[in-house]
């Protein structure tokens, strides 16, 4: 028997819908925001306007495209958190009336775990290749960076986390020092590829927790090698951009690289996947399916279009919860914070 879910997600500035049928997906729909780029980041405010302005037709393409009306439901999934407040909640206050109106049960979704469990859809044209239980995740989106041990698509336990600042931070906080665009980390991605990842050196954690991270020491370094060296000769940073980043990227990726392997060894796993938005970055990809060559891994590296935030992830997710008949209320609300949710 078929299950057919709609996926909606907006935690952050994308609003996206999506439908699939058991594991297989139907349409999956994204509007993003240009409205953020001018800031430098997102504005919390103008990003729920957006999402007010944006559901609405995006849930409505996302049903005509897979061809299904909102009576062939059977859930509505929706992100519950983490992420900001006022995005998620035009979101869950969406899926509540779209749900009271059409009678269709509602699945609550941790946006994090959605990433990891992006590995689980497949296409209409393919069935995707998929990592066995238990596999390990390298989950690096926006504001997170974790190791997630992945027993079933419900059983999973953080055993890394980052103790301050995501990866995903430290590549966007670098680029804004350097002047460059937000997002910053796909700017670093396309200049690293020009230069020399040996030109600096910069500093590395050393963290008490085993497999836990940490970006703020490398932050405060690049901060520090810009300001010594600009003294010098203000138009430093124009002249050695590509060297910059290429030489930050290689950090960042070394320290993630250094706590997974030490993850796969403990734990004996050599199913390894990455998920969350930096998974798109072509030199952690490449790194991940190097070291899965070296070290005998099976590496799962998803593809671009499943890394950023999209409603895909969601309604697999909601796939599986709803499996367990694991419905929401309707006085459920929205949470900011990964901790309001475990």
């Amino acid at each position: 028997m078929s299950i057919t879910i709609l996926g909606i997600e907006s935690s952050c500035d994308d609003t996206s819908a999506a439908v699939i049928q058991n594991t297989t997906l139907l349409s999956n729909v994204i509007a993003s925001q240009a409205v953020h780029v001018k800031y430098g980041g997102v504005i919390p405010e103008l990003a729920s306007r957006a999402h007010q302005q944006n559901i609405i037709p995006v849930v409505d393409t996302a049903l005509k495209e897979a061809g299904i009306t909102p009576d062939k439901l059977d859930a509505i999934a929706f992100t519950r958190g983490p992420g900001l407040l006022g995005s998620l909640l035009v979101g869950t206050s969406f899926a509540k009336g779209l749900s009271i109106a059409n009678n269709i049960p509602m699945v609550e979704v941790n946006h994090l775990q959605g990433h990891i469990l992006s590995h689980f859809i497949d296409l209409p044209d393919r069935e995707m290749p998929h990592p066995s239980f238990p596999f390990l995740c390298l989950l690096v989106s926006g504001g997170h960076t974790q190791i997630v041990k992945v027993s079933s698509p419900l059983d999973m336990e953080i055993i890394g986390s980052t103790i301050d600042d995501a990866a995903g931070e430290a590549f966007d906080k670098c680029a804004k020092v350097m002047g460059l665009p937000y997002p910053g980390g796909p700017v670093i991605d396309r200049l690293a590829k020009e230069g020399n990842a040996e030109a600096f050196t910069f500093a590395k954690p050393h963290v008490k927790g085993e497999f836990d991270f940490s970006f703020s020491g490398l932050k405060t370094s690049f901060l520090y090698t810009l300001r010594d060296h600009v003294k010098e000769d203000p138009d430093f940073v124009e002249k050695h951009k590509a060297d910059l980043c290429a030489s930050l990227q290689k950090t960042i990726i070394d320290i993630l690289l250094t706590q997974l392997i030490k993850a796969t060894k403990k734990t004996n796993i050599k199913d390894v996947a990455i998920a969350g938005g930096v998974s798109a970055n072509s030199g952690l990809r490449e790194a991940v399916a190097e070291a899965g060559r070296r070290r005998g891994w099976r590496t799962f590296i998803p593809e671009l279009k499943f890394t950023t935030d999209n409603a895909a992830m969601i309604a697999i997710s909601g796939y599986y919860r709803y499996q367990q008949g694991m419905l929401s209320s309707y006085d459920i609300a929205p949470v900011a914070r990964l901790e309001d949710i475990l």
